[in-house]
């Protein structure tokens, strides 16, 4: 049949064209912008789950980002920390050349001090001035600020790390369930009985060899004990006034305490350990402890501590910690709040506790270096308690190895933050990142060799359409053929 007024035949071929030249539109268009996904309507579901993707590459990378920012903080400080440390062996070395008196004159001392305040100056002034965009390091900026400490309880107490989350302030209960000891002998008996001895006397700092004669008193013995404890680290306690013997004790305390007293010849010299049994070796005992309910690590009167979320050292006061109250004993709970300060790092793509990382950087002032129970190093100072004309070198030392200590294991710390957790968290944030961007190429990127294959389809198809679609409108003309045209 023939008809003029409907072209059915048109109207299919601009159908198929129309969707041809759509085609040929949609290939175009992503082969010039790289995308397969343009606009929402062209997968939906896709773009959700491609948007979804980009958000979280964002802030994956964001996250490497402060993390590196976070090295270079840590390096910052560590080099500055480099310094300080190289002072403070200079100062352990003209602390020791100033103690070789008989061969070093007062000028000399008075020009190591000289050196000694120059330096402690120059520590002062690291800790003032080392900063990283605007913000100061080593000047307690970072450290954590502490509430209700009882100093009769704790002596000192260096927080490490803490995690506040959603809390105003951490909590820290310190338990001691067992008391630390010292190590310690009995002598009983007011004088030696039979023939004089001669004794190796034994502590954590050294060896020493004592010759008594016969029926010498337990006081005279103890003033020859005491005479060498800085040889030592062993000390003579009379009971009773010597009436009732003496205890032979460390200085310090904790498992490392050691006291042992042998008879190398005469006697007898009998001594007991705490249980009262007869022994001429003993070992003190460090305090067990716990952290808000978790086990500490002690080392005599001094506890560390280790959690997620709270890292910590103490240094329990001896009166709170010595065992007063037996060998079972314990010394009770003390309590206090950390309320504010540390450095806090986010290292990962959300905004939570668990992606976050506290470190405290206490203050390298010359005041802050060392702690209560041993002294500060501005005590060197000229002028001070401990400066180099008073004579007192071993407690001069005793400071400043505390003080090298103190900032070696910061250094330690820092170092091992750095390589364990921040290069750690890079490595692992960059295989996110690459996953992540992996899966969102594949269902938003243009797959070149597909489109190029679809644009070829549809060229030819638009071409074709265009071709079956004249022969559609020409086939109307036929018409006339049968009107005699």
């Amino acid at each position: 049949m023939s008809r003029i007024n409907s072209n059915v035949s048109s109207l299919i071929a601009q159908r198929h064209l129309g969707i041809s030249q759509k085609s040929l539109s949609t290939a175009l268009e992503r082969l010039s912008s790289g995308l397969k996904i343009n606009r929402g309507a062209d997968d939906p579901a896709g773009l959700i789950v491609s948007e979804r993707l980009r958000s979280e590459i964002g802030v994956v990378n964001q996250a490497v980002d402060n993390s590196q920012r976070a090295i270079n903080v840590i390096a910052t400080t560590e080099g500055a920390l480099d310094q300080v440390q190289s002072i403070l062996t200079d100062i352990q070395s003209l602390l020791v050349e100033a103690a070789n008196s008989g061969a070093f004159s007062p000028d000399e001392v008075a020009a190591n001090q000289l050196q000694i305040d120059n330096s402690i100056d120059s520590i002062t002034r690291i800790a003032n001035t080392t900063t990283f965009a605007g913000k100061k390091l080593l000047n307690g900026e970072l450290d954590y600020v502490t509430s209700g400490v009882t100093n009769s309880q704790l002596a000192d107490v260096s927080v490490l790390g803490a995690k506040f989350g959603t809390q105003k302030f951490v909590n820290v209960d310190v338990s001691v369930s067992q008391s630390a000891l010292r190590g310690e002998l009995l002598f009983a008996g007011s004088q030696l009985t039979g023939s004089g001895v001669t004794l190796d006397i034994r502590g954590p700092d050294g060896v020493i060899t004592l010759t008594f004669p016969a029926s010498a008193s337990t006081t005279t013995m103890a003033a020859a004990i005491n005479a060498q404890t800085d040889a030592t680290g062993v000390k003579a306690v009379l009971s009773g006034g010597g009436a009732s013997g003496m205890r032979i004790q460390s200085l310090e305390y904790g498992s490392d305490a050691v006291v042992s007293v042998k008879q190398l010849s005469g006697g007898p010299f009998t001594t007991t350990d705490p249980n009262g049994a007869t022994n001429d070796h003993t070992t003190g005992r460090d305090a067990v402890a716990t952290v808000n309910g978790i086990s500490t690590t002690a080392d005599g009167l001094k506890l560390s501590f280790s959690s997620n979320l709270l890292k910590l050292q103490v240094i329990l006061n001896e009166a709170f910690g010595n065992g007063s109250q037996g060998l079972s004993g314990g010394a009770g709970t003390s309590s206090f709040q950390i309320t504010d300060g540390g450095a806090l790092f986010q290292l990962g793509p959300q905004v939570n506790t668990n992606l976050q990382e506290d470190i405290g950087v206490k203050s390298m002032q010359a005041n802050k270096l060392g702690n209560t129970v041993i002294g500060f190093l501005s005590e060197l100072y000229s002028g001070q308690p401990l400066e180099l004309k008073s004579g007192h070198f071993q407690d001069a030392s005793k400071i400043v190895e505390e003080a090298i200590t103190q900032v070696a294991v910061l250094r330690g710390r820092l170092g091992a933050f750095e390589k364990n957790t921040l290069q750690a968290n890079i490595g692992q944030l960059q295989i996110t990142s690459e996953n992540l961007t992996s899966a969102e190429s594949v269902i938003r990127d243009t797959d070149f060799a597909t489109e190029t294959s679809e644009l070829t389809r549809s060229q030819i198809l638009v071409q074709a359409g265009n071709s079956v679609l004249a022969i559609a409108n020409a086939q109307s003309q036929n018409v006339l053929k049968l009107l005699g045209q």
